[in-house]
């Protein structure tokens, strides 16, 4: 039968349909309902389950509206990819396509929880340090370092801090892969957030040429008091894996 492969398409088309929006796609004729029932609880369940121990704080955050929020996940965004790791990617390519959000600093919050998973499944691996001086060095960020800034104080949020407005300055955070495994976040100076962003806008610069960027775009003096906490720094940065210096 030369049509089998186009039907077998359609229907495989509609019972698809029928599975992630049942409310308004009819089910497949022929299809016995507890069958269909089965597949709808497992395949929503499944889904529902991977968000909810990705996004735990917002699960919690959301209480009765969560199960609305997945179903809508589920029902109408179209993944890029089959991989389960993903899904939380997909979810918050979701949210940051949605316009309508409340609370607004949804999108935010999913990109902050996010970052823990993405972080844990990276492949990347930490850079070889060489020994050198912190300031003549060339300083090179992590991968495994990430700086984030956010509008909303996304590590600060959760079912008893729901703020109705962003403050005025912005949150600045570094999540870092520790040699465990484990991912720990912390925040960072408005001077720190920029020397990171500095090492990947000017990968060539020593930690000295770094600092004196830095002292010119905030219109300071960058004497040798300046010069020495810039040291400390970059030491410590160093010592917490989040910057290496590339070998001689």
């Amino acid at each position: 039968m030369p049509d089998a492969p186009e039907r077998l398409r359609a229907q495989q088309l509609e019972l698809t349909r029928h599975l992630r929006d049942p409310a308004n796609a009819p089910a497949p004729a022929g299809v016995e309902e507890r069958r269909l029932a089965v597949y709808r609880e497992l395949l929503f369940n499944n889904i529902e389950g991977l968000l909810a121990g990705n996004f735990p704080v917002i699960r919690r955050l959301l209480g009765e509206e969560w199960p609305a929020l997945a179903r809508a996940f589920y029902r109408d965004h179209r993944c890029r990819t089959p991989l389960f790791p993903e899904i939380a990617r997909e979810f918050l390519r979701y949210l940051e396509g949605r316009e309508d959000l409340r609370p607004p600093f949804l999108a935010e919050l999913a990109h902050y929880e996010w970052v823990e998973l993405a972080l844990q499944i990276a492949e990347a691996a930490p850079p070889r340090d060489g020994a050198c001086d912190p300031l003549e060095g060339v300083p090179r960020r992590s991968p495994l370092a990430w700086p984030l800034a956010y509008r909303w104080p996304v590590h600060r949020i959760g079912p008893d801090y729901r703020p109705d407005a962003p403050p005025q300055a912005p949150t600045l955070l570094l999540a870092r892969r520790q040699a465990d495994g484990a991912v720990r976040f912390s925040e960072l100076s408005p001077l720190a957030f920029r020397l990171l962003e500095r090492l990947d806008q000017a990968p060539a610069s020593s930690g000295r040429e770094q600092l004196l960027a830095l002292a010119r775009e905030a219109g300071i003096e960058a004497g040798a008091g300046y010069l020495a906490q810039g040291s400390a720094l970059l030491r410590q940065m160093r010592e917490a894996g989040v910057i290496a210096y590339a070998p001689a």
